[in-house]
């Protein structure tokens, strides 16, 4: 299942249903710019969303892409560019 544009309601959900959240932190906030570290996603939660987007989304994500894109507004790009080279492809 692919969609054209992945958004910030996507990745709250997958990360919801991957890794769940902190007490404290409320994803409806303006977080687009605030790092997962401080959104309290450690790398093994990150791992278990990338995961999840890239079986959703039948994608491959460059590892070192992935661990350089340390806020939501770097991810949601990431898969954003991936999936548009996938479709021009």
């Amino acid at each position: 299942m692919s969609a054209k544009e992945f958004t910030l309601d996507q990745l709250k959900v997958t990360l919801l249903e991957g890794a769940g959240t902190d007490e404290g932190v409320d994803l409806d906030g303006d977080i687009l710019d605030t790092s997962f570290e401080d959104l309290g996603y450690e790398s093994l939660a990150m791992l278990e969303t990338v995961s999840r987007i890239e079986r959703e989304h039948g994608i491959s994500l460059d590892e070192e892409a992935v661990g350089e894109a340390g806020t939501p507004r770097a991810l949601i790009q990431l898969v954003n560019d991936h999936l548009s080279a996938t479709h021009t492809a």
